[in-house]
C-alpha cells in the first residue's frame, strides 16, 4: 500500500522584509554664536544667496543664507582644507512687512481653531549631518515672543524648524536658523521650504551633495 505524504512538498515563500522607517527624532537645539564661525565660503553668487520668498502673487519674506568655515579659518575654500572640516549652513528668514505684502492681501488665520503651523524645513535628507543645530533665541524673542518657540525635528534626515510656541511669527520679524555638516556645499540647490500661513513655499540655497554609499555596503 502506498501512503500519501503528509503536507506539502513545495516550500513555503520566503516572507518580504519591511522596510523600517524611523521615527522623527526632536533635535536640542543651541543658540546661534556667530563668534563660533570662521570665513564664509565665497560662490559664484558672492559669500552668501537671497532669495525672494514669493508664493507667485506677493513676496512672503526673504531668505539669506551662506555658509561658514570654522573659528580661526581666514579663506574658506573646501578644496583645501581636510576632509573633517565641519561647516555651518546659516539661514536668516525676514517675513515681510505688512505694508510690504498690502492690508487686503495679508492671510489672517482663522478666528476659531488653530493656526496654521509655521515652519521651515530642508526638503532632502541632510548629508554629513553632525547633529548640530539650532537657531538665535534672541531673535525668536523679539520676532515670535518667546526665546524657546522654535522645535527641531529630523524627520529621516531631513531638518524641521516649527514654530511650536508664542503668539507667533510677527510681520518684519528676523530669525536666523543654523546646522552643521561634515560636508560643504555642491552650490545652490531648491532644498528648502517654507511654510507661513498655510502656504509653501520653496527656497533655494546652500546645499550639500548625496552622500556617496558605502563601498561593498550593497547587499550581495
Amino acid at each position: 500500500m502506498v501512503l500519501a505524504a503528509c503536507g506539502s512538498s513545495e516550500p513555503e515563500p520566503a516572507p518580504t522584509p519591511t522596510p523600517t522607517v524611523a521615527a522623527p527624532r526632536t533635535l536640542i537645539g543651541a543658540d546661534l554664536d556667530l563668534s563660533t564661525l570662521g570665513a564664509r565660503i565665497v560662490g559664484p553668487q558672492g559669500a552668501e544667496i537671497e532669495t525672494a520668498l514669493s508664493n507667485g502673487t506677493r513676496q512672503v519674506g526673504t531668505l539669506v543664507s551662506y555658509v561658514a568655515c570654522p573659528e580661526g579659518i581666514e579663506t574658506c575654500n573646501p578644496g583645501e582644507l581636510p576632509d573633517d572640516t565641519v561647516y555651518t549652513y546659516v539661514h536668516k528668514i525676514t517675513l515681510a512687512e505688512i505694508d510690504d505684502v498690502g492690508a487686503d492681501e495679508a492671510i489672517d488665520a482663522p478666528a476659531t481653531g488653530e493656526a496654521p503651523p509655521t515652519l521651515f524645513r530642508t526638503t532632502r535628507k541632510v548629508s554629513g549631518f553632525t547633529q548640530s543645530v539650532g537657531y538665535s533665541t534672541a531673535e525668536a524673542e523679539a520676532a515670535l515672543g518667546d526665546p524657546d518657540a522654535i522645535s527641531i525635528i529630523n524627520d529621516n534626515g531631513n531638518l524641521i524648524w516649527r514654530v511650536a510656541r508664542g503668539p507667533g511669527w510677527q510681520p518684519g520679524g528676523t530669525v536666523t536658523l543654523w546646522w552643521r555638516s561634515t560636508m560643504a556645499p555642491q552650490g545652490p540647490a531648491e532644498a528648502y521650504l517654507l511654510e507661513v500661513d498655510g502656504e509653501q513655499i520653496a527656497a533655494t540655497g546652500p546645499f550639500p551633495p548625496e552622500e556617496k554609499p558605502v563601498e561593498g555596503s550593497a547587499a550581495r
